[in-house]
């Protein structure tokens, strides 16, 4: 849908930022949130890489837990092990020795070098408040603090079209069309027979004989489907879509992970970053007895999202990040008119059991105690937000819900599975449609621990497998 060529900033790493107000990003927010009242934008990316173009470019598997979730809940085939050779296809982390990691991939990746001075003040303090450091966050089997790789190259942002597009770019079988907005699938006798895209007020048809792949994100190809008349029943005729598959799981798991941030003034300037701002964080558990990390804590080189009134020229942040929210909600059509924006309702803090607010309750605490530690004492000025009155149970879930934000990490629209919930089976094929399948972050059953683009590389590293008849069933 975006335009051919990148805007200049999508190289530069530092200004991931200023692109999302720019139309590389879609634009989008959730409706008003239950828990919160208010509304959260949602980014992203409106162009060639999508929005591995405008992100903060940090590659970290998630912990191997949160795979193994997966099979547990149907995805058959798709646990940490099953994923590890795609990891290691898709990346050249040269930095990182042994273990599995891999070298040779499209993807140049590894840590900052060196970080900015006061995440490496950060590392020092998360270490003095008692936390192990991790030898490899971005490996899938550590916990604790480190640094994680990036996918920077030579001090440019690498996207997923820098990466595996432009090499390819000449290749006669090769088609790419911009300034494309996909309107839906036809759909002929239960198969996909191709799509429906357009160009300005044309309409463009293309037909297929082999298969679609649908790859336009969690939000994307939820509503691509829906407007296809895929999607659950009832939500269909009552928008005026006519149902062509009754499949409830679409559009119906949706996750993301929330974050809060505790920020400081800073006492002295902070250097230029050089690389995306958040070079550092560190995987936590909640309470021991819990199964896996289920929150992060996030070192940022600047202020991070701060409630209405607070305001800070120079700081830092530690943000804190919900990684197995319990959480869900949906994605639908406001209408049936492709060009409008479908409706986001992620469900921040909306498990029944409050468990999503007090764990954000309680990675606050963890947040703030490391940003007390003597370690920043030659960075910190004062604590900015949520403020040092601000200190029992009640007031930190307060702050908590008055300045939620997101990661933009959603996941799970199209999951994979093989019960009524399932949009996809393991060998990501639509259930009940030919012909069609899906390879991006909206099949994932749950969210990862991490940033999910290093999930979504391997996932779609495991699609062109199952597509060529490599590995499949």
């Amino acid at each position: 849908a975006g335009g051919e060529r990148p805007l200049d900033a999508m190289a530069v790493p530092a200004a991931w930022p200023a692109l999302l107000a720019t139309p590389a990003n879609w634009g989008e927010a959730t409706v008003a949130q239950a828990a919160t009242s208010t509304t959260t934008p949602l980014a992203r990316g409106r162009a060639l890489g999508g929005s591995s173009a405008i992100n903060a470019m940090m590659f970290a598997r998630g912990h191997h837990s949160a795979y193994d979730a997966w099979t547990a809940s149907g995805a058959s085939g798709w646990s940490f092990d099953d994923l590890v050779p795609y990891f290691q296809r898709s990346e050249d982390a040269r930095v990182r020795h042994g273990g599995r990691r891999g070298v040779g991939g499209p993807l140049g990746v590894g840590p900052a070098d060196p970080p900015n001075p006061v995440i490496t003040a950060c590392l020092e303090a998360a270490a003095e408040r008692g936390h192990p450091r991790a030898g490899d966050l971005s490996g899938g089997l550590d916990e604790g603090f480190g640094l994680p790789d990036l996918n920077i190259v030579d001090g440019l942002r690498q996207s997923a079209a820098d990466a595996y597009l432009a090499p390819v770019s000449d290749r006669p079988n090769l088609d790419v069309v911009t300034g494309a907005v996909a309107r839906r699938l036809i759909v002929e006798n239960s198969r996909c027979t191709g799509v429906e895209y357009g160009m300005g007020a044309t309409a463009v048809m293309a037909h297929c004989s082999g298969e679609v792949v649908l790859t336009a994100g969690t939000i994307g190809s939820a509503q691509l489907l829906m407007l296809s008349g895929i999607g659950p029943a009832p939500h269909l005729e009552e928008v005026g879509v006519d149902v062509v598959l009754d499949l409830p799981g679409v559009g119906t798991g949706l996750q993301d992970h929330p974050v809060a941030n505790v920020v400081y003034g800073a006492a002295r300037p902070i250097p230029f970053s050089r690389n995306n701002h958040g070079e550092a964080f560190g995987l936590l558990r909640s309470d021991p007895g819990v199964e896996s990390p289920d929150f992060q804590l996030l070192f940022m080189d600047a202020p991070g999202h701060l409630s209405s009134g607070a305001e800070v020229d120079h700081g830092y942040s530690i943000g804190a990040i919900l990684v197995r929210p319990r959480s869900r909600g949906t994605v639908r059509l406001a209408n049936i008119d492709p060009d409008t924006a479908p409706l986001l309702d992620p469900d921040y803090y909306g498990d029944p059991e409050g468990h999503d607010l007090a764990t954000m309750v309680t990675a606050l605490r963890a947040a703030r105690d490391i940003g007390e530690a003597h370690a920043l004492d030659g960075w910190r000025e004062r604590e900015v937000a949520p403020g040092p009155t601000t200190i029992d149970e009640a007031a930190l879930r307060a702050y908590a819900t008055e300045t939620l934000g997101s990661v933009n990490h959603p996941v799970g629209t199209c999951p994979i599975g093989s019960d009524d919930t399932a949009v996809v089976d393991p060998e990501l094929r639509v259930r009940g449609i030919a012909g069609l399948r899906v390879a991006d972050a909206s099949v994932m059953p749950s969210l990862v621990t991490a940033y999910p683009i290093a999930t979504v590389y391997a996932i779609a590293e495991r699609a062109a497998d199952l597509i060529a008849g490599r590995g499949a069933s």
